[in-house]
């Protein structure tokens, strides 16, 4: 364990393994849990209560409340609060993974956004893209896992599902609420919802006894 201008907020709350390592100016808040082989760069930020193990975890980041096992955390990443990075994983420059989010041994290029309860298996997510709220990258058919390929700058809207195998281009654009099963090439807008259709007066067929 090696210290250089190390500051620890609630030491009696906080265990640092014999063989992690840290850069200069890091600021570790209670509760953390660091072990392993691990790396702490320079003016990285660990907000209380995070599991930090066998990972590198780059300069300038801020992680808070979150678990990282075997992966590595490039430079000014922002993680969590309540994000669990799962072994074989790259975060990269400047990336942003939010609240329950989980990432599975993928990797996500950099000033990508991962912020709301996205699940992230077997894939390669491309640099400049917004994941939303609630996309899952179906990697498992329950036999094998697949792979998904996300290009550079693509949008991919809320509760959107990606059926691995699957590869999409750069510059997509996937709408709210779309299942995709087909690759999908570079600048394609991307749609496939069932229409909602409203029957007037009907509720109250449903909502009695409720």
């Amino acid at each position: 364990m090696k210290f250089k201008q190390v500051k620890i907020v609630g030491k009696k709350h906080t265990y640092i393994g014999k063989n992690v390592l840290f850069g200069k100016n890091v600021t570790i808040f209670e509760g953390n849990h660091i072990d392993g082989d691990t790396y702490i760069g320079d003016n990285v930020v660990l907000l209380p209560n995070n599991y930090i193990m066998d990972s590198h975890i780059g300069a300038n980041s801020k992680i808070h409340s979150s678990v990282i096992e075997e992966s590595y955390v490039e430079c000014k990443a922002v993680i969590g609060p309540f994000s669990r990075i799962r072994p074989g994983s790259r975060i990269g420059h400047s990336v942003r993974i939010g609240n329950f989010s989980e990432i599975k041994n993928s990797s996500i290029g950099e000033r990508t956004k991962v912020n709301h309860m996205a699940y992230v298996g077997d894939s390669v997510i491309g640099k400049d893209c917004n994941i939303g709220c609630g996309v899952i990258f179906a990697n498992y058919n329950g036999k094998t896992k697949s792979r998904t390929v996300v290009g550079d700058k693509c949008f991919v809207g809320s509760n959107v599902n990606l059926i691995a195998p699957l590869k999409i281009g750069d510059g997509v654009y996937i709408c709210a609420g779309t299942t995709v099963v087909h690759d999908a090439k570079s600048g394609s807008f991307v749609i496939g919802r069932a229409r909602a259709e409203e029957k007037e007066n009907r509720a109250k067929d449903y909502l009695k006894g409720i």
